[in-house]
């Protein structure tokens, strides 16, 4: 069994489900519409431009959990499923995981996206494992703050080393799927890395290092 491993967002998703979640926030009124959108449009382009500082972003985007209880952000949550996620799974997504799935490999996400989102979209591909940025919970609710290491660049292949120590996977035969050059760090130590629509920086580093470029818009 060999590990399969996604990017989630502009690599399975044509967009970017954090970036959703808060423009669904605007729309449902559930934030201040203009400040937020204000906000969460500058830290996603600085996400795109390789600045972003991920604490302050997350005491940003976490921020709105806080104010709300599980059962009804669950509630919004499926809402912000069929609106906003379901249409924009690429059509090559599923494909991809399934043949994955088929050569008998083992799925995993792995995403700078909370968990908060993503697990109901991880559950929707039907992955085996995700691995995400965990805001932590106390008391049965969201406290605003991180648990453990965010799930983004380097705390990607932090994330994954412990993960791989406690599942007792490996990374022989592994392949890594993404669209970022944030991602640079885990492409870097896999066996098959894997441009999926790429940004232009990591367009030209795979181009550049022989790694396939592929699309799964269609």
């Amino acid at each position: 069994m060999s590990l399969a491993i996604f990017d989630l967002d502009h690599t399975l998703l044509d967009g970017d489900s954090d970036h959703a979640w808060g423009e669904f926030l605007c729309q449902k009124g559930l934030v201040d519409a203009p400040r937020y959108r204000t906000e969460n449009d500058r830290y996603f382009a600085q996400y795109q431009d390789g600045t972003l500082d991920m604490r302050a972003y997350l005491e940003f985007a976490l921020a709105p959990l806080t104010q709300h209880s599980t059962e009804q952000l669950e509630h919004w949550h499926a809402d912000f499923m069929q609106s906003r996620i379901l249409p924009i799974i690429k059509p090559g997504a599923r494909r991809l995981l399934d043949g994955h799935r088929d050569q008998g490999d083992f799925l995993l996400i792995i995403t700078a996206t909370n968990r908060f989102i993503t697990a109901p979209i991880a559950r929707e591909l039907g992955v085996d494992a995700l691995l995400a940025t965990d805001p932590e919970m106390k008391d049965g609710r969201y406290t605003g703050r991180v648990e453990g290491t965010p799930c983004f660049r380097g705390g990607k292949v932090e994330r994954l080393h412990a993960w791989l120590h406690d599942s007792g996977q490996d990374l022989s035969g592994s392949h890594f799927y993404s669209d970022s050059h944030n991602d640079l760090p885990l492409l870097e130590r896999v066996d098959h890395p894997v441009a999926v629509d790429p940004d232009e920086a990591l367009r030209r580093t795979a181009l550049t290092r022989g790694w396939p470029v592929v699309s799964l818009r269609d």
